[in-house]
């Protein structure tokens, strides 16, 4: 059975196909969903971007010859007041249904996603919300959302990093009790920073998956990131330019979650919640 799985997150819509349990290929496009959202609701423009992304995937897994095709949305969808209306635009022009995903569920399949059934705790940074699960004896024992994402502090406080940092801190505490365990993390700002840590001339998903960030490590390329102009940002290498306006809110976040958990690392892992929410639909059908 081949499958193509969409998810519509606030910064991209990005599409796996997945044949047998093995990700044949995979595939992002940036349309900032989350931006300029205004009184809690999606703007017009960056909806209509989003739907035009979603569809065009839609027609590539078909072209790859999906059997079944899957489209969940995360924080964007979730916490806007058209949310729904959105849905019934997915499900009009592209003739699917929008599940969209509650924090814990988004959680939850991000842990599956990454671990494989294995036991640890796995972190992912969104564009509007940051979620940690814990796996312990083959059980989730912990899942948390929280709504701060790298697109949605960026529209808060713009390129200001200590402000952003500084939020973070406080937000982080919303986790609580977090059980200790093994730390991965997943989603672009994990991957991006850890391709900049690597200067990848070109992204290359298997030298990232696996690269482990130290504490020392990541506070010091979270400063130096936070340091530079987003033109400066743009010519970093292994860092796609469209990410350079956000990529500073999301290593104050992961900054942030590391001191407040005390992880002495994190491992980046390139499998994440577009494989977790195949196992985690498949499984319950």
């Amino acid at each position: 059975m081949k499958y193509g799985v969409i998810d519509v997150g606030s910064n991209s819509v990005r599409l796996l196909i997945s044949e047998n349990g093995k990700s044949l290929k995979k595939l992002i496009n940036t349309t900032r969903l989350a931006e300029g959202k205004k009184d809690g609701l999606l703007l017009e423009q960056s909806s209509l971007r989003t739907l035009k992304a979603i569809k065009g995937f839609v027609g590539l897994a078909r072209e790859n010859g999906a059997d079944k095709i899957y489209v969940f949305a995360t924080a964007a969808v979730r916490n806007a007041k058209n949310g729904k209306d959105f849905a019934a635009a997915v499900k009009k022009e592209c003739g699917y249904d929008l599940d969209v995903v509650s924090g814990d569920t988004e959680a939850e399949i991000g842990v599956i996603g990454a671990l494989k059934g294995k036991d640890g705790a796995v972190l992912d940074i969104g564009g509007g919300s940051t979620e940690i699960a814990v796996i312990k004896d083959s059980k989730c024992v912990y899942t948390k959302s929280i709504p701060i994402g790298a697109v949605v502090l960026t529209e808060k406080f713009g390129q200001n990093a200590e402000k952003i940092l500084e939020y973070a801190k406080n937000a982080v505490k919303d986790f609580g009790d977090v059980p200790k365990a093994e730390f991965y993390c997943i989603g672009g700002t994990c991957t991006s920073l850890a391709a900049v840590s690597l200067k990848l001339a070109e992204y290359d998903p298997e030298r990232v998956d696996g690269y482990k960030f130290t504490q020392d490590t990541l506070f010091a390329l979270a400063s130096r990131i936070s340091g530079l102009s987003v033109e400066e940002r743009k010519g970093l290498a292994g860092l796609q330019k469209e990410r350079a306006d956000i990529i500073h809110a999301g290593a104050c976040i992961f900054r942030a979650v590391a001191e407040y958990v005390g992880a002495k690392t994190f491992t980046v892992s390139e499998s994440d919640n577009l494989e977790g929410y195949l196992a985690y639909i498949t499984e319950k059908k």
